[in-house]
């Protein structure tokens, strides 16, 4: 009786034991982290804390493709719309909107952050594009320069042909450097048809033309570290606070400022867009939402330098104290520029050879 007893509890643990792991058999096991991939320029920058975030949150892992330029961005967007190599792309302003809106590359989404973004950076109303970022591209000049020669701060176009500017202004080529043909079409806006004619007056003047910003505002330009002879260069209006956050040795001042006044800056700005034929449709939609999100608009100032668009975004203060916004940008509808972009820079071209 007492062998049948042992048994039968051994029997008994044995089927406790098969129905355990028969249970956990049966338990879910966890599922692989789903990518998503970002088709973008090589000037996108966010903190790794960030993508972290959004990946924890969604059992995902994020990936950047970096390709060139907006220009090469979008020219790889669009030769590969049939086979995607991303689910989406980001970077896309508004000097390239049309193209890309005509190329029919984007799947619409109406995000629902997108009660806190203000309305006028909604260019796109199908919503297959939502904005992300701008920024101004304006003239900076060498503060200490202009103190030590007793010069005016130039106030509009039409003042940098004066001869007391001689010789002082470096601008990029149009031709191959977003900030220089944001600067061409704000001469284009302001002057219309006349442009070219003033772009005339400019050369008259001496204006130093080179192929991109890098050495506009590193080589030429008398207040960065080239330490140039230009003390007017175009670039950005968050560049005096760059060179602030940058600085090697604390600043309570910034040795730049930008020129803001109306007409004279040409607003960028950089859009989101879920690519057609993702398979990670649903995943894309929370990736922009995240974009749109406090959290990352936040976290873009200090990084690219950049203007959130969510209207939640605290700035950081180096950008309140430092950089500049300006009230009056010229104005260029993004169908007109894309009509006539490629036109206008063959006319500059030619026109300043």
């Amino acid at each position: 009786m007492k062998k049948l007893t042992i048994l039968l509890s051994s029997l008994r643990q044995a089927q406790g034991i098969a129905f355990l792991f028969l249970l956990a058999s049966c338990a879910p096991t966890p599922t692989e982290p789903q990518t998503i991939t970002i088709l973008t320029h090589d000037s996108f920058a966010i903190s790794e804390d960030v993508i972290k975030t959004f990946e924890a949150d969604n059992n995902a892992k994020v990936a950047f493709i970096q390709s060139g330029d907006a220009g090469s961005m979008l020219n790889q967007a669009i030769l590969t719309k049939d086979a995607p190599l991303a689910d989406i792309l980001f970077g896309v302003d508004n000097t390239f909107l049309s193209r890309a809106l005509d190329a029919d590359i984007f799947e619409p989404y109406q995000s629902p952050v997108l009660s806190d973004i203000s309305a006028e950076y909604i260019l796109d109303k199908t919503y297959h594009v939502l904005p992300v970022d701008y920024g101004d591209v304006c003239i900076n000049y060498d503060k200490i320069y202009f103190a030590k020669n007793n010069l005016t701060i130039p106030q509009t176009f039409e003042d940098l042909a004066k001869p007391e500017y001689k010789d002082l202004l470096v601008v990029e080529d149009p031709a191959t450097s977003s900030p220089g043909l944001a600067f061409l079409l704000a001469t284009r806006a302001h002057f219309g048809d006349g442009y070219l004619d003033y772009w005339q007056s400019l050369k008259a003047n001496g204006v130093v033309i080179v192929d991109g910003w890098e050495t506009a505002y590193y080589t030429n330009f008398s207040a960065s570290s080239g330490k140039g002879p230009q003390p007017m260069v175009v670039s950005y209006a968050s560049s005096p606070a760059a060179e602030v956050f940058f600085a090697s040795t604390p600043l309570t001042e910034s040795p730049t400022a930008s020129i803001v006044a109306s007409d004279m800056c040409f607003r960028q700005i950089e859009f989101v867009g879920i690519l057609k034929n993702t398979l990670n449709q649903a995943l894309a939609q929370k990736f922009v939402d995240f974009m749109l999100s406090q959290q990352f608009q936040e976290d873009m100032p200090l990084n690219m330098f950049v203007y959130p668009v969510n209207q939640k975004a605290q700035l950081p203060e180096v950008f309140v104290k430092y950089a500049e916004v300006a009230e009056n940008p010229a104005v260029l509808s993004y169908a007109e520029i894309a009509a006539n972009r490629d036109a206008w820079i063959e006319a500059w071209t030619e026109a300043m050879k």
